[in-house]
């Protein structure tokens, strides 16, 4: 996305590439010399080095934006920028396309807040239509996929996910349990966390599922949205509830394999739940905001799905699946 987005002087260059790799980790200030301001340098995070040099630049001059740095490793990433560039970056979380992308109308999607009457940007989509989004995720290489290619791409995600992301974080022994748990985390996407159901579902201790949880978080495949908590009494829910960032690998996780299964099966509801909370959040950070968002529930099952505070105000939001997309402005 990035690349047809630069302007006509922006240098670009991926450390996906071994050679560039090779000299932007032996020889870093020849790699930025090559490769000057204006410039994007993706996937950044596996060259480290290149960060005290970046700093010196930025120190240097008074202008902004020289450099551009994306990675999808969002960990080991934001670790190396929070210790070497503190202070001198704007940091920005990419989620997968919004609905508005998908339309090729991103740049007219403003953070939502519900409206009595919303402008009609986008068209109403029917329930089978919705679902296919839905299930289809909103990765570039998985919209409008058919259903051989979106397996392939989950599968290889997935893997490629433990190898080169998870095993940097945290040592987590047995792959087949982590796989299980990350099945079981995605069937309960959209309701209120239990790390003690999911422990016990994949036969392994609390401890490990928190730690396991904490590597979802910090990787950006898990949101979890907190209770509201302004008076803290007994009658309120204490747990945050769960939701996968990427519908469609929670769909591939938990085994619904084309978008009329989904559409019809139980979980239905929170899929679609877990979608429009996501398209919020997109709405937000790909605006550069962060939002402050919270549920209500009581022990009397009193309950608001989704509350928005803005400007002292609280924007109370209910989700159901009415077999239709509602509009989001």
């Amino acid at each position: 996305m990035l690349k047809n987005t630069l302007e006509n002087k922006r240098k670009y260059v991926s450390l996906d590439n071994p050679q560039d790799l090779l000299k932007a980790k032996t020889d870093p200030k020849g790699f930025l010399d090559i490769y000057s301001p204006p410039c994007v340098i993706d996937e950044i995070q596996y060259a480290p080095e290149l960060f005290p040099y970046i700093k010196m630049i930025a120190d240097n001059t008074d202008n902004r934006g020289l450099y551009w740095l994306t990675g999808s490793q969002q960990y080991n990433l934001m670790q190396d920028i929070t210790e070497s560039l503190a202070g001198r970056v704007v940091i920005t979380d990419m989620l997968g396309f919004s609905i508005y992308e998908r339309n090729g109308k991103g740049n007219e999607q403003k953070p939502f807040l519900p409206s009595p009457k919303p402008a009609c940007i986008l068209k109403r989509k029917n329930s089978v239509d919705t679902f296919k989004i839905i299930w289809q995720g909103s990765f570039p290489d998985v919209v409008n996929a058919d259903a051989e290619h979106w397996e392939a791409f989950y599968d290889s995600y997935i893997r490629t996910y433990i190898e080169r992301d998870v095993r940097q974080i945290i040592n987590i022994g047995s792959e087949v349990k982590f796989i299980t748990f990350l099945k079981v985390a995605a069937a309960r996407t959209g309701q209120e966390l239990n790390l003690t159901d999911i422990a016990r579902d994949v036969n392994i201790d609390p401890k490990t599922a928190d730690k396991w949880l904490s590597v979802l978080k910090t990787s950006g495949l898990v949101y979890l949205l907190q209770p509201y908590f302004k008076n803290i009494t007994k009658r309120l829910t204490k747990h945050p509830k769960l939701y996968f960032m990427d519908t469609g690998l929670a769909s591939y996780l938990a085994g619904w394999t084309t978008p009329k299964s989904l559409e019809t099966g139980v979980s239905s509801g929170a899929f679609f739940e877990t979608f429009v909370i996501t398209e919020i959040l997109k709405s937000y950070y790909h605006n550069g905001k962060n939002p402050q968002l919270n549920f209500f529930r009581d022990s009397d099952k009193n309950e608001i799905d989704l509350l928005i505070y803005q400007d002292g105000k609280y924007y109370p939001i209910e989700i159901k699946n009415m077999g239709h997309l509602a509009q989001m402005t």
